[in-house]
């Protein structure tokens, strides 16, 4: 069971997927029983992987569950997966927010619900291959794989503008992923191999560091998405169904980050060094600029899109610190934002679902019809702005104390989203909970049991983070401190000299 547990996790979403697809019945009844099949599926694989979490020894360095099969082997590929804490922190994840996207797609998905349901199985499976992989080949096959159910939920089920935001969506990653697929030949005629564990001891020269790692951050880059390849994004997260948008937010953009971590700064720390000041120069006018653009909007969704958006700009600032601190805060916020964003994109449906509008001038006084709804809403903008007690603090202090040991100009402009992210919030949360009850808000109820029990575990998961931040810290901790154990200070001191550098030109 021990050996076969990561297989079955990773492929169990999709015989799910299969069932659903090859479920019987016509109409209402073959949609009821496939959103069934795929809110007990995905219960199941969060169990599953909450038994892997409590096998899983943290105090083991490197992989665990490993499971190695013969592929191409004549040119030195293999169907190899296994975790460590970092991947084992996103299948975690992933585990999590499934079966409650699936929970929230009950009443808003009112068309094609059976495969609405194996879109998000078969994305499901996908995303667990991709933090799993330990070959590269295998890694890009379920990269791309996430690709095409993430694009046909928008396509399908999205707003008025979804075929543009789906096609927006598919050629920015799909554009992206031709770099990461020349970077993954120019390794394999290195190396021979497309082994990561090998990869990561097959000693690439200083330049092909700088070629390979430019590859990887404009692959990665698309996804995360660092500023300025974020063109697809507020599209796409504001035309997706909210299922959609709380996985394309809470997961899949995080594929991005983890693929920055795993290929750019684990396997190339020279040729990180030297991208440093430019990622953090980046990842630094992301959070500013999306901050302002998110206080411009008039649509709900797109306020949340782009406050994703700026955080995302943190995370990669954290990643780029290139200090245990930085990258344990970036990885803590990646996992805190998930859970968070999701929350906020299911709390802005629960409110346009009833009212027919995300126009937040058409909206107020909903604390007065949705006290529940309001006082859940809040604990989510708290923690999206970074209060202490919520996990996102928890993240963005550790990505500060990284920051610091780099630049007190990075560590002060990437602090400012905890300022501008309240300005931002709490506007919206004002205008649209409180002030006069306008239009129909009057005839507005409450939250139902159903969104109760996909809200609250949410909130509850927030506030756990922020209180008991060390139940997840200690899972990739480890990881991070082999890593960058010994180069500690060369890495501060060089990164250190880049941005006074940058700064002086």
């Amino acid at each position: 069971m021990h050996s076969t547990l990561l297989s079955l996790i990773t492929y169990l979403p999709l015989a799910g997927a299969l069932l659903a697809f090859l479920c019987g019945g016509r109409g209402a009844d073959q949609d009821r029983t496939s959103k069934w099949l795929g809110l007990w599926t995905s219960i199941i694989v969060l169990g599953l992987s909450v038994v892997m979490w409590c096998g899983f020894d943290p105090l083991q360095p490197g992989l665990q569950y490993q499971e190695r099969l013969s592929w191409l082997s004549d040119y030195g590929i293999s169907y190899h997966t296994g975790v460590d804490g970092i991947s084992l922190a996103f299948i975690l994840l992933t585990a999590f927010l499934t079966p409650l996207a699936m929970a929230a797609g009950w009443r808003t998905v009112q068309t094609q619900a059976r495969d609405f349901v194996v879109a998000m199985l078969m994305l499901e499976t996908a995303l667990f291959g991709v933090f799993s992989a330990q070959d590269l080949v295998l890694f890009y096959v379920f990269y791309e794989a996430t690709l095409i159910p993430a694009s046909l939920m928008i396509g399908v089920w999205g707003g008025p503008k979804r075929v543009w935001a789906s096609l927006q969506f598919f050629l920015f990653t799909f554009g992206g992923s031709l770099f990461m697929l020349i970077a993954l030949i120019a390794m394999w005629l290195h190396a021979g191999t497309t082994d990561i564990p090998a990869l990561m001891q097959a000693g690439f020269s200083w330049q092909s560091q700088v070629w390979l790692l430019l590859a990887f951050v404009l692959a990665f880059g698309v996804k995360l998405p660092l500023f300025p390849l974020h063109g697809w994004l507020p599209d796409a997260y504001s035309e997706a169904p909210t299922p959609a948008s709380a996985m394309l937010s809470g997961v899949l953009s995080k594929t991005g980050a983890y693929g920055l971590l795993r290929f750019g700064v684990m396997m190339f720390p020279d040729a990180a060094h030297m991208f440093a000041p430019y990622v953090l120069a980046l990842g630094v006018v992301a959070i500013i600029y999306a901050a302002f653009i998110a206080f411009a909007q008039t649509d709900m969704k797109r306020v949340i899109a782009y406050s994703s958006f700026s955080h995302m700009g943190m995370i990669a600032v954290g990643l780029f610190t290139l200090t245990a601190e930085g990258i344990d805060g970036a990885i803590f916020q990646m996992l805190s934002h998930g859970v968070v964003i999701a929350a906020l994109f299911f709390c802005v449906s629960a409110v346009a679902w009833r009212s027919e509008t995300r126009q937040i001038d058409a909206l107020g006084g909903v604390a007065r019809q949705m006290p529940v709804l309001a006082l859940l809403t809040m604990l989510f903008t708290m923690a999206n702005i970074g209060l202490p007690g919520t996990g996102s603090f928890v993240g963005e202090l550790l990505v500060l104390m990284g920051a610091i040991h780099v630049s007190f100009w990075v560590a002060l402009l990437a602090g400012s989203t905890m300022i501008m992210g309240a300005v931002y919030m709490l506007t919206l949360y004002r205008r649209v909970l409180f002030g006069s009850v306008k239009g129909t808000v009057g005839l507005l109820r409450d939250l139902t049991p159903v969104e109760i029990a996909v809200l609250a575990p949410l909130a509850i998961v927030t506030v756990w983070m922020g209180v008991h931040p060390g139940s997840f810290t200690r899972l990739f901790d480890p990881v991070v401190m082999q890593a960058f154990h010994g180069g500690m200070d060369a890495v501060a001191s060089t990164s250190h000299q880049a941005v006074t550098h940058l700064a002086s030109r």
